[in-house]
C-alpha cells in the first residue's frame, strides 16, 4: 500500500495555489465556458463527475502493479521502447534521466494484444483491462473537446473530438512508475536538465499532443508551472482525472490554451500513474 509523505516539498519557486476544478455535471453551457477559461489561464484542470468507471480504472491500475512488481529481466521482455513496450530511465532518444520505468501503448486493440502477449502472464486480461480503460478515457476526451469546441465557437462542435475518434488516430496510453527513492529531498523544478543527480522521475515539459488525460494513485509529486514561471504543486486524488492542454491543440487553433509546463518528481514512496490517452 502507498502512503502519502508528510513532508512538503517545496522551493523558493513553488507557491501554494488550487487548480480549477470542473464539474462536468453542471448545465452544459456554463461547463463549456467554465472548460475554456480554464484552459486559457491555466492549460490543466481537474474534472469530477466524469462518469469513468472505477472498477475499470482499478483494474487498469491493478495490471500495472503486477507487470512492474516483476523481476528487471522479467520486464526487459516487454522491451525495448521502440517507443512502444517498456522503458525505464530514459524517455526516448533525448529524454529525462530519472528514476522512472513506463509502458508505452499505441491504443489500437490489434497492438496492444500483440503488445499483451511480452507484457502479461494472462495476455487476454491485460488487453481487455487496457482497451476498457482506452475506450472510457477517450469519451472523456473528446467529452472534454467537444466543450472546448462549444465555448470557442467553433462551427463543427466535433472538429477536436473527430481527430481522436479517428482509426487512425495515434491516441496513447503510457503507465509510469517512480519506484522508491531512498532519501527524498527538496528539489527545484527551475533546476538545469542534464543534473545526474537530480531526483526527477519525469522532468519538466509540455506535451506535444492535443490533449493528455493524467490519473495518479494517492501519491504527490505532480507540480505545473503558471505563465509567470511559478510552480503549483498539484494534490493528487486518486478518483479524479486530471486535464493537461497539449501544444497541437495551442497551435492549430492558434487559441489562448496556455500549454502547461509539468513536472512528476520523486517523492520517498512508489507512485504509479496512469496516464490515459495523449492524443
Amino acid at each position: 500500500m502507498v502512503v502519502p509523505s508528510s513532508m512538503m516539498i517545496r522551493s523558493k519557486k513553488t507557491k501554494a495555489v488550487g487548480i480549477p476544478t470542473i464539474d462536468l455535471s453542471m448545465e452544459r453551457a456554463e461547463l463549456s465556458k467554465q472548460v475554456v477559461k480554464a484552459c486559457e489561464e491555466y492549460g490543466f484542470f481537474k474534472v469530477v463527475n466524469h462518469r469513468v468507471g472505477k472498477e475499470v480504472i482499478l483494474t487498469l491500475e491493478e495490471e500495472g502493479t503486477e507487470f512492474f512488481s516483476k523481476t528487471a529481466a522479467e520486464k526487459k521482455r516487454a522491451g525495448p521502447a521502440t517507443p512502444f513496450g517498456y522503458g525505464s530511465r530514459n524517455i526516448g532518444p533525448n529524454g529525462d534521466m530519472g528514476d522512472l520505468e513506463y509502458l508505452l501503448l499505441h491504443t489500437n486493440p490489434l497492438t496492444i494484444s500483440d503488445r499483451s502477449k511480452t507484457i502479461s502472464n494472462d495476455p487476454i486480461k491485460f488487453s481487455c483491462a487496457v482497451n476498457d480503460y482506452i475506450e472510457s478515457t477517450r469519451e472523456l476526451a473528446c467529452e472534454i473537446l467537444d466543450l472546448v469546441s462549444e465555448g470557442l465557437r467553433l462551427q463543427d462542435k466535433h472538429a477536436l473530438s473527430k481527430l481522436i475518434r479517428d482509426v487512425e488516430s495515434d491516441s496513447l496510453l503510457r503507465i509510469n512508475h517512480y519506484p522508491q527513492m531512498a532519501s527524498p529531498k527538496s528539489w527545484d523544478p527551475s533546476t538545469k536538465k542534464g543534473n545526474s543527480k537530480s531526483s526527477i522521475g519525469f522532468g519538466e515539459h509540455s506535451d506535444p499532443q492535443i490533449l493528455t488525460i493524467l490519473r495518479s494513485n494517492n501519491v504527490g509529486g505532480l507540480q505545473i508551472s503558471t505563465h509567470d514561471g511559478l510552480w503549483i504543486p498539484v494534490p493528487p486524488d486518486s478518483n479524479e482525472f486530471f486535464v493537461m492542454v497539449g501544444d497541437a491543440l495551442q497551435a492549430s487553433y492558434s487559441l489562448r490554451l496556455g500549454a502547461s509546463r509539468l513536472d512528476l518528481f520523486k517523492l520517498q514512496q512508489d507512485n504509479t500513474n496512469l496516464a490515459p490517452p495523449s492524443t
